[in-house]
């Protein structure tokens, strides 16, 4: 939609994911068996036919950028417009911006050159499947000068204490944007703003010496912007600890949720080309996710294999996350465990966590 140009905000994402982040932002933490969570807010801007994003990056980049690429998966290779990662360069002496408005004042010709006139601004936190161009049309029918897409939860759970919540009268008309505990409608760091008005905004914050775009512009409200809610229904994770990631991931063996986060639009990701999981016949696989490229001799039981894991015979995992290319030893036990890429367990070996507080051990360890 050349209405729209994308934002992938992920300066105030701290690495809150503790092993999970040592190595990387938390944008590039796998998630689902093939997936980083950048990839779900992305795949959701492509289906929305977004043509041009930019994702501003502060820390630990690296990974993110290697599995982003040319954005091809996501069809953002473009002549013009496309993907920009836009990693913090701060070269001019002048400059009095802080915080992600340093990203948007620095970055000013991403905003002039993209043919968009209204933001769609998001960060990676949030696991949702939201029909950007519906939240669009609802921005246009309401009037208003700031849409936020706000999530009421059944349950609140321990991941949403941390959350903006959102209050808005019987005509969606926000109210109030607070940190309230028992609220549970909860704000999913996606808002849509007319791009001359956001760029307004933000040299009105660099003025008053303000750090945070969306504390400082929206949640205080200095400038009265009318605010509206549009209110999201679907699949919703907020990954922001160890436990709401493994809990997340594990509600996907759901066939539910899974269905939920799958199901309709397409999930893009970085493309590898790997044969099918391979099952020998010592294999015993029950309630599990597994990637392409695994192969399996032991017992795997509620779990979740991502690519090019090898799980040899007599290994028993259950209730646990194997990430990328693992080896998993000849009678190894793994019981409520996270492991990230690359971890070589030579067999013999017995660790076992609790549901509540998963063993993890980090990218590329030997035992």
């Amino acid at each position: 939609m050349k209405s729209l140009i994308g934002v992938i905000n992920l300066d105030h994402e701290l690495e809150e994911l503790k092993e999970l982040t040592y190595f990387r932002c938390g944008a590039a933490v796998p998630y689902a068996g093939r997936y980083r969570l950048i990839d779900f807010v992305l795949s959701n801007m492509m289906n929305a036919g977004i043509e041009s994003i930019g994702v501003f990056v502060r820390r630990k980049y690296r990974s993110l950028m290697d599995h982003l690429g040319d954005g091809k998966p996501w069809d953002l290779d473009r002549k013009h417009g496309g993907m920009f990662i836009l990693p913090p360069d701060w070269n001019d002496p002048t400059d009095t911006s802080q915080g992600d408005l340093q990203h948007f004042h620095n970055n000013l010709d991403f905003f002039h050159r993209g043919a968009g006139q209204y933001v769609v601004h998001a960060g990676s936190r949030h696991v949702t499947k939201a029909d950007l161009q519906d939240v669009y049309q609802h921005h246009i029918r309401s009037g208003a000068d700031v849409t936020l897409v706000c999530k009421k939860v059944d349950q609140l759970l321990p991941e949403h204490e941390a959350c903006i919540k959102v209050d808005h009268d019987e005509h969606g008309n926000v109210v109030d944007i607070h940190q309230c505990a028992d609220h549970t409608n909860i704000y999913t760091e996606i808002f849509i703003m007319e791009k001359g008005l956001f760029l307004k905004q933000v040299q009105r914050c660099i003025e008053h010496g303000e750090t945070h775009f969306f504390r400082d512009a929206i949640q205080k409200n200095p400038s009265g912007l009318k605010i509206a809610a549009y209110a999201y229904e679907g699949y919703h994770a907020v990954i922001n600890s160890i436990d709401s990631y493994y809990r997340n991931s594990m509600d996907l063996l759901n066939t539910g949720q899974y269905d939920q986060l799958f199901k309709e639009d397409p999930v893009q990701t970085k493309i590898k080309y790997e044969a099918p999981a391979k099952y020998l016949e010592s294999a015993d696989v029950k309630h599990s996710l597994l990637a392409n490229g695994c192969i399996v001799g032991g017992e795997v039981q509620d779990s979740i294999l991502f690519r090019g894991v090898h799980v040899a015979k007599g290994a028993r995992i259950k209730g646990s996350i194997i990430m990328q290319k693992c080896y998993i030893g000849e009678g190894t036990v793994l019981e409520n465990v996270i492991l990230d890429k690359d971890v070589k367990l030579t067999g013999g070996q017995t660790l076992i966590g609790d549901p509540s507080k998963p063993y993890i051990l980090a990218k590329s360890t030997i035992i």
